[in-house]
């Protein structure tokens, strides 16, 4: 195969990401499935050092960071995170550079066999795209001899495909109410699902939760004997000084104090950055030796793309995939705290199984105008709701048919000190990046 035959190939197995939450049920997930397909690959799950993470937010923040130290300390690093921006290469790296075309090709067409074999067999249900996709990873950073595997789950943790692992370390980061007709709609009942990942005597890391979310993490380690660090707890940290560039913080970890700078933004990053040095530490207990600056090198070198990323500064244009409550209300303490404007130009667009109304009151109180839009995802929300949900609240939407187009509107009547802000999704942002990849002005001015 080629590379867009592989492509082909791995997106004719069913795809739950671009399907309505209804076709999502427990009865279509059964770890059996991978585990079948993962021996006929002869388990490369089971290669090298691995950190498993599962959350509702922060997960692939996280993931990157971990990678990223790692990387720092030189050890080749394979990491697996979902959903990608614009291309499914993005999922699958190795010490941050995807997957070449040419390998994604020929690893396709060395497994095609297997993979053909595991999707005649039924027993256990139909094999999807996330499976293969997860299982490529797994033969791609054995077959590189990649040294560790940071592992993001897709969804939830119990049944996620990645929960075959046998990891040194898992790492939960904030729950928060999403998912919900699939995962469950109280807190409890989500971390249950993400505390699927938790194995017996296994070390765990979790980012500061709700009383309940955290009553249910407790309670699983301890059914498990599993050790936990809680960050905020035993892991602290304090905010030195930041700016659009990034913050400089201290960190108390267990085993040592750093001085760390993250070019990321938002106080939630730090809380991120904590669980990532929580972690870290872990491994260095199991033996793994860190470089003594390897955790400022990583740190300071990792990019995440479409997380509050300055696309353009003047005027300023902020993309973030802020897709359900929870992170609307972090975006907007992020926005207000951390970069200095005077109006705030509003490009939303969401997906069709997300707490539209819980997005929109977070955001609304920031907005001086509002334009909404739709990304080209088949899970994509129907903007004239979005608009019906800020009327409701006294703020009329502009309705746009697309980024693109509500861009160079925001763009064009935006004065030095204004704010656009793009978000609602990782769909949404996507595009946005994509606009501002082939806008001159964007170029020209970031």
């Amino acid at each position: 195969m080629n590379y867009p035959e592989a492509v082909a190939y791995i997106e004719s197995f069913i795809d739950y990401e671009k399907s309505p939450a209804t076709l999502y049920a427990p009865a279509r997930f059964d770890l059996r499935r991978m585990e079948h397909l993962l021996n006929r690959l002869e388990n490369p799950h089971r290669w090298g050092h691995i950190v498993h993470i599962a959350g509702t937010k922060g997960k692939g923040s996280t993931a990157a960071m971990i990678a990223a130290v790692l990387t720092a300390a030189g050890y080749s690093t394979g990491l697996f995170t979902s959903p990608h921006l614009h291309n499914l290469r993005e999922r699958i790296r190795i010490d941050g550079e995807p997957i070449p075309e040419v390998e994604l090709a020929a690893l396709v067409t060395r497994l095609h066999s297997c993979l053909e074999a595991q999707r005649e067999d039924t027993t256990y249900g139909s094999l999807t795209y996330f499976e293969v996709l997860t299982a490529l990873a797994f033969a791609y950073f054995r077959g590189k001899g990649a040294q560790f595997q940071v592992i993001e789950t897709g969804l939830g943790g119990r049944l996620d495909a990645t929960n075959v692992v046998e990891p040194n370390v898992c790492v939960i980061t904030a729950i928060s109410l999403d998912h919900t007709a699939i995962l469950g709609d109280t807190f409890s009942q989500i971390a249950a699902e993400k505390a699927g990942i938790i194995k017996p005597g296994i070390p765990i890391v979790s980012a500061p939760q709700t009383s309940e979310a955290a009553t249910v993490i407790k309670n699983r380690c301890s059914e498990l004997n599993a050790p936990l660090t809680m960050v905020g707890e035993d892991i602290t940290w304090q905010l030195l000084s930041a700016d659009m560039e990034g913050q400089s913080f201290q960190m108390k970890g267990n085993i040592a104090q750093y001085e760390l700078w993250l070019p990321l933004l938002g106080r939630h990053q730090l809380e991120n950055a904590a669980a990532v040095v929580a972690a870290l530490e872990i491994l260095q207990s199991q033996g793994i030796t860190l470089a003594p600056t390897a955790m400022a090198d990583g740190l300071s070198q990792v990019r995440w793309r479409g997380r509050l990323e300055i696309l353009q500064r003047s005027p300023l244009v902020v993309a973030d995939g802020a897709h359900n409550a929870h992170s609307a209300r972090r975006l907007k303490e992020a926005l207000l705290e951390y970069l200095d404007f005077d109006r705030l130009i509003l490009i939303i667009g969401t997906s069709s199984d997300k707490d539209i109304e819980g997005i929109v009151k977070e955001l609304s109180p920031l907005a001086d105008e509002v334009m909404v839009s739709r990304s080209q995802h088949p899970r994509a929300a129907n903007p004239e709701l979005l608009a019906e949900a800020f009327t409701k609240l006294g703020l009329t939407a502009q309705v746009r048919e697309n980024v693109a187009q509500a861009l160079t509107q925001a763009l064009a009547q935006a004065e030095e000190r204004d704010l656009i802000c793009i978000t609602g999704s990782l769909f949404i942002v996507a595009e946005a990046i994509q606009c501002r990849d082939a806008s001159p002005r964007l170029a020209r001015q970031s």
